[in-house]
């Protein structure tokens, strides 16, 4: 039987030390791989992102490269620490004088920029709003009441304090029954003085239990406290096991910009 050989990549994302931030693994392609193979190789991979890109054509800033997000069990509309991760790969691994990169997406395109060992993700902001769903589900699956539930792509629960987000064990055969994921946030207070907010990320309906670092939250995330804060920049981070640090801004047009670091743990072949 004959088999493919792929250079794969394991880089630790929102990171600045190795076994931290969110892992992802990266797969740099000659040309686009059939879904089910990507799917296989995801759920091989067993991290909460696989992702692939390969060279798309040219746009007025160089190359554009496709990019595709699987979990474990499903492929992604939006990934940020994948995004991140990739972009790590093509500027240190493959093309090191490059500074930018575009991605051609489900979600559209996304440019990705680095300044000195910071990566900038240009993403989308999805504001959240007062959900018209019932809410009560969301707040018994975390197993404690928020301050408010509110919805954009996932579900965005607000409490008082990050100790109380810090508390948080969700029943997560229960969260896995929401339509969606669901977001945790509450104000830095004393957990440091440079931080303005922290979060928690669940998302078992994606086969992720409790996601490391999510970028894509912070698309949610970054206008919700900008309005409440009254600041355009914010430094946050996501206090899972692993944890994380993110800065974030808004942007004009809608869009917010996502910043972080990342550390390559792992490179070499893989066999399928």
């Amino acid at each position: 039987m004959t088999s493919t050989t792929l250079k794969i990549f394991h880089v630790d994302a929102f990171a600045d030390r190795p076994f931290a931030g969110n892992p992802a693994a990266v797969f740099p392609l000659d040309g686009p791989l059939p879904e089910p193979l990507m799917q296989d190789i995801a759920a091989q991979n067993n991290l909460s992102e696989t992702a692939f890109f390969h060279r798309q054509g040219a746009g007025a800033d160089g190359a554009i490269y496709g990019l595709r997000w699987f979990t474990p069990t499903v492929e992604v509309e939006l990934c940020g620490h994948a995004t991140l991760a990739s972009a790590f790969v093509l500027m240190t691994e493959l093309e090191p004088a490059r500074t930018e990169v575009s991605f051609r997406t489900r979600s559209g395109l996304l440019v990705v920029r680095r300044h000195a060992d910071l990566y900038e993700l240009d993403f989308p902001a999805f504001p959240a709003a007062t959900p018209r769903q019932p809410t009560a589900a969301v707040a018994a699956a975390l197993g404690a009441a928020p301050d408010e539930i509110l919805r954009a792509r996932s579900w965005l629960a607000v409490y008082p304090t990050a100790d109380a987000v810090r508390a948080l064990r969700p029943d997560m055969a229960a969260l896995a029954k929401l339509d969606t994921s669901v977001c945790v946030t509450a104000p830095a207070g004393e957990e440091a003085r440079d931080l303005d907010f922290i979060c928690r990320y669940f998302a078992p309906t994606a086969g992720i239990p409790e996601d490391p670092v999510t970028g894509s939250a912070f698309c949610t995330l970054t206008p919700y406290w900008a309005g409440r804060l009254r600041k355009e920049r914010l430094r946050a981070r996501q206090v899972s096991r692993r944890g994380g640090e993110v800065f974030c801004a808004v942007a004009p047009d809608q869009r917010i910009r996502i910043a972080g670091r990342a550390r390559l743990v792992i490179k070499g072949d893989f066999y399928c």
